[in-house]
């Protein structure tokens, strides 16, 4: 683990696994306000980035009864999603890439997935293994999808998921995008780069300063199609606290802003939509050199707030 870096009133934890944050005393009821935005930057002509926000209901639909009541019925019971998919392969492929990877991630959380079951223990397990197999049919269907259209030859995405349930957070990541958890004033990067320079680093062969210069720091190892040989599906689960912000974010944000000045935002405003547009802002204006991409997500005990 890298050592951590402070400024006067926040710490900057960089590359913590999540499953080494130190789980939280309480296990409040918690409620979710989260935002998304994307943007096409300064700099290319069309946008390769997709997000998602969305919340599952549990709800009953009323067919026929002698009683006066609502036709739908909804239960207490609800999950989160989250996703940011950075398409790569050219203008066409790549947003198609980012497209079909997340349209893949909601069917398989509708049909597939036992989003209201209580999880503990195994079952946790279950449903990061869950994640990895959603995560490889999408990039199955993302070849598929190229093999049929030259122009679409080579067409991949970066996926980075982060699904709540309860006061549990499982996270599901392939590429160069990231999930990042910022609580009691530190920020702590929960996904690893999927980047020959990150290998680099982690294997001692460049220091974190010389990566970020480095030129091959953009060349991917690991994605969604492109024609990767094989996916490897990076997992995290931790156990959420109230005043957690969980923020996921394509490369376009991190290569314009540092881990420091992210921060320094999520820490001054923690209402997700002004911290979803600030982040975008000053992304553009270091230089928007690629799309932005930010999804913020802040959870809160239920007896203070009553929205999602």
């Amino acid at each position: 683990m890298n050592e951590p870096c402070s400024s006067s009133d926040t710490t900057i934890v960089v590359a913590q696994p999540a499953e080494m944050l130190e789980a939280p005393h309480r296990r409040p009821s918690l409620t979710v306000r989260s935002f998304g935005l994307t943007d096409r930057g300064k700099v290319r002509e069309t946008n390769e980035d997709q997000f998602l926000t969305a919340v599952l209901l549990k709800a009953l639909q009323v067919q026929c009864t002698s009683l006066p009541q609502p036709k739908i019925q909804r239960s207490n019971d609800r999950s989160h999603l989250f996703v940011v998919a950075d398409g790569m392969g050219g203008r066409a492929g790549g947003e198609k890439a980012s497209a079909l990877a997340i349209d893949s991630v909601e069917a398989f959380v509708l049909d597939s997935l036992k989003w209201f079951s209580l999880c503990k223990g195994d079952e946790q397990d279950q449903v990061l293994a869950d994640f990895q197999k959603s995560l490889g049919e999408a990039s199955f269907r993302i070849q598929a999808e190229a093999a049929k259209h030259l122009e679409l030859n080579g067409m991949g995405t970066t996926l980075t998921l982060a699904y709540s349930l309860n006061d549990e957070l499982f996270v599901a990541h392939a590429g160069d995008s990231r999930c990042y958890l910022f609580r009691n004033r530190s920020l702590y990067r929960l996904t690893r780069d999927h980047t020959v320079v990150d290998e680099m680093v982690r294997h001692g062969e460049l220091s974190a300063a010389e990566g970020k210069r480095h030129h091959w720091r953009h060349m991917i190892t690991n994605a969604l199609g492109g024609g990767f040989p094989e996916l490897e599906v990076e997992v995290h689960k931790l156990q959420l606290d109230a005043g957690d912000l969980v923020l996921l974010c394509s490369d376009g944000l991190t290569e314009m802003l540092s881990d420091e000045k992210i921060a320094q935002i999520l820490r001054n405003e923690t209402d997700p939509e002004r911290a979803c547009r600030q982040l975008v802002a000053f992304a553009n204006e270091e230089g928007g050199k690629d799309n932005i991409t930010v999804v913020v997500a802040h959870f809160e005990e239920s007896r203070r707030l009553f929205c999602f």
